[in-house]
């Protein structure tokens, strides 16, 4: 088995950390006229907004972690490894294309959706269906883990067009979306096939044959 190397862990341990550090500090610059659990995170990347550099290095930050964690997780099908790598290059996208201090903007709300939809699907795609596979990449916890953020956008719909906590619901669809691949990386490292029970001399991270 292709197993993940264990400087993956680093990059997606840093994912929900640097998230949810960004939105913390940009609102803290925004002051009390950002009210979190009604506005979005776009708000606070927005051009021009008190805290634009904080949350738009933050997603940026997001995106390399995200790139990172895609290029180090070998134990996963490459589907869903491209899929979390396109998540990434979607933060960055989101970046480069912000939203505008006031109303909506097409493509800034096209790149979120691809950059979530590609970050909800990367468990399915990703899943390996041997009965040796590690927890995080099997079938039944990948399609949880799709089946929460598809109920998490659909929460976040129903509260952006009713003017309600759109700010929550979107928090917690993106935290989850950032913790998921270190749930998969530490159940990937936890596995018997892993680098630490008996390759941790191979510098290339790979599980050889058994010779015996």
């Amino acid at each position: 088995m292709r197993l993940v190397p264990r400087w993956a862990l680093l990059p997606s341990m840093s994912a929900p950390v640097l998230l949810i550090a960004g939105w913390t500090g940009a609102a803290l610059l925004e002051g009390p006229a950002y009210d979190p659990a009604r506005q979005t995170i776009s708000v606070l990347a927005a051009y021009g907004a008190p805290g634009f550099w904080v949350m738009s290095g933050a997603l940026l930050a997001l995106g390399l972690c995200h790139l990172l964690t895609a290029w180090g997780l070998r134990a996963a099908a490459l589907a869903g490894r491209v899929a979390l790598g396109g998540g990434g290059l979607a933060a960055f996208a989101v970046v480069l294309l912000p939203a505008p201090s006031s109303g909506g903007s097409l493509r800034h709300g096209s790149v979120a959706v691809v950059g979530f939809t590609l970050l909800a699907v990367w468990p399915v795609l990703a899943a390996d269906r041997s009965t040796e596979a590690p927890w995080g990449l099997r079938p039944v916890p990948s399609w949880a883990a799709t089946s929460v953020m598809g109920a998490g956008a659909l929460w976040f719909v129903f509260e952006s067009n009713d003017n309600g906590a759109a700010g929550v619901a979107e928090r917690f669809v993106t935290s989850f979306q950032s913790l998921w691949p270190l749930v998969v990386v530490l159940s990937c490292l936890r596995h018997p096939g892993s680098r630490s029970d008996g390759n941790a001399g191979d510098p290339t991270g790979y599980a050889g044959d058994d010779p015996r």
